[in-house]
């Protein structure tokens, strides 16, 4: 039989292992996945804050995404998919020379043994060069600051910002990666996290949280009213984040087949059913069906699935949403006011609520739902299923408790020590100054030319008082409680 031109080995462009499929595929959902961020989030990130912070909070993403790149490449990857140096450490290293970069990809710690010493499985080989999967894993690290962010909009100094990015991706990014995704102790012991809920999203809100904790809190002003100054923008923002998940969940298996099938219909599902369950509470609790709250369920539920998406039953998906519409609007709504550290730390949009709470909750519920044949497909450790299905499941369960709690040990320690360290050098925090004016003062620049009718916005004539307060209509339906728990709705604005 003869083979298609179109797959002939020509000048080593087309080697016998490279999968055209796997690969166009991998490139497609890493782009997917950039996507969510630049300009998903930093459209999100523009419009959800007062106008004042626009600017500066679409630019933390923005730099963000490019430090990583560059540390990524440098030294990072290899410290997170690379040979082991530590059981939750890889050995740095680049990965800038195209000999390396067109070779195929793997994953050389990833090769797993029984007890007996006997090979279980090997190492990770997916059939395309290791540029796909340099760049896919990028754009994970790069959405995990951009979502940390979230804790630190409307008052970090810009130049600590920039000194943090390089320094927490390095000490607490890639050791949560290693651990659990490159062939790190977690990783070897069995627990599931098929496309980031610890590895990016309990990381991300605990990492946010502690480090709201060290730069502290806004102006009072801003923490008791925060409106979104474009609402219909920040949905757009949103909707790029929610399609953008299918190159987040759909492109883990690291390849073209099946399991990204099902992971990116149970990845839909699940923030389906997380919205529509979210807007319910808010009906029948507050009276009224909140567009914010709706994008914060959308996000809970996306977050919830994705330890899972590729390892649980559809109707599983539907179960995991109604808790991800639940249990943080219940955190959100409830704890957080009646729990004085949740008001004493300023964690801007909430990122404790809709990442930490969510990403432990899906983590957890991926140890009692995940299906026998479905860890087969995915999963290097064989054998693994969730409690709901008996036999080795209780302990699957108790796995993924423990996982967890590593992960949010490591940051609080991690996150403390470097804003600690940052400390000594730069401010963490803007001076009152800054953070009356905003953009204009801490960038020279303004997100809307324009104030009031028509009229240029002179600061020596309008004074410092904030325009974007007022006319916005907003404030009864989303609280205006944002960090302290006095409105009526909890937290205003949450990621």
């Amino acid at each position: 039989m003869s083979v298609p031109s179109a797959y002939n080995n020509t000048g080593g462009v087309t080697p016998d292992w490279l999968n055209k499929g796997d690969n166009a595929w991998q490139l497609t959902a890493g782009t997917l996945v950039g996507l969510q961020s630049v300009p998903g989030l930093v459209i999100l990130y523009g419009s959800i804050v007062k106008k004042k912070w626009a600017v500066n909070s679409a630019f933390m993403a923005f730099y963000a995404f490019a430090a990583v790149l560059l540390c990524w490449v440098i030294w990072a990857y290899k410290m997170s998919f690379g040979e082991k140096l530590l059981p939750f450490w890889g050995k740095a290293g680049t990965v800038l020379s195209y000999k390396t970069l067109l070779t195929q990809a793997d994953l050389p710690a990833t090769v797993h043994y029984h007890s007996d010493g006997t090979l279980e499985s090997a190492a990770l080989t997916p059939l395309y060069p290791l540029a796909t999967m340099v760049y896919f894993q990028f754009v994970f690290a790069a959405i995990t600051l951009i979502l940390l962010a979230g804790s630190l909009l409307g008052r970090m100094n810009f130049r600590a910002w920039m000194l943090f990015v390089p320094l927490w991706l390095t000490f607490s990014y890639t050791v949560g990666a290693f651990s659990l995704w490159g062939g790190g102790f977690l990783f070897q012991w069995g627990v599931i996290d098929y496309s980031g809920g610890y590895v990016i999203h309990l990381s991300s809100g605990i990492g946010g949280f502690v480090a709201a904790f060290w730069v502290g809190p806004r102006l009072t002003r801003d923490r008791e009213r925060f409106p979104p100054n474009n609402v219909l923008l920040m949905l757009a923002g949103a909707g790029l984040l929610w399609l953008g998940w299918a190159g987040f969940n759909g492109g883990d298996p690291y390849a073209a087949n099946i399991d990204a099938s099902i992971a990116v219909l149970n990845t839909n599902v699940c923030a389906a059913a997380s919205l529509l369950m979210w807007t319910l509470l808010d009906v029948l609790v507050f009276g009224k069906p909140s567009v914010i709250g709706a994008v914060q369920g959308m996000i809970t539920g996306l977050v919830v699935i994705t330890p899972a998406a590729g390892v649980v039953q559809c109707w599983a998906a539907i179960v995991m949403g109604m808790c991800a519409g639940s249990i943080p609007w219940f955190t959100m709504m409830v704890v957080h006011k009646r729990w004085s550290l949740l008001q004493r730390v300023d964690d801007t949009l909430g990122v404790f609520h809709t990442h930490a709470v969510a990403g432990y909750l899906g983590g957890s519920l991926t140890g009692l739902f995940a299906e026998p044949h479905l860890c087969n497909y995915f999963l290097s450790v064989t054998n693994e299923q969730g409690g709901f299905y008996g036999g080795v499941g209780g302990t699957q369960f108790g796995k993924q408790l423990a996982g967890g709690l590593f992960i949010i040990g490591w940051n609080v320690v991690v996150t403390s020590i470097i804003l600690n360290v940052i400390r000594f050098i730069v401010p963490l925090r803007m001076t009152e100054e800054l953070l009356l004016v905003g953009d204009d003062a801490a960038h020279g620049e303004e997100a809307y030319a324009l104030w009031g009718d028509g009229e240029k916005y002179d600061i020596t004539k309008h004074g410092a008082s904030d325009y974007d307060d007022t006319n916005h209509g907003l404030g009864t339906a989303a609280g205006t409680g944002t960090g302290t728990g006095t409105g009526t709705r909890g937290p205003t604005v949450t990621l």
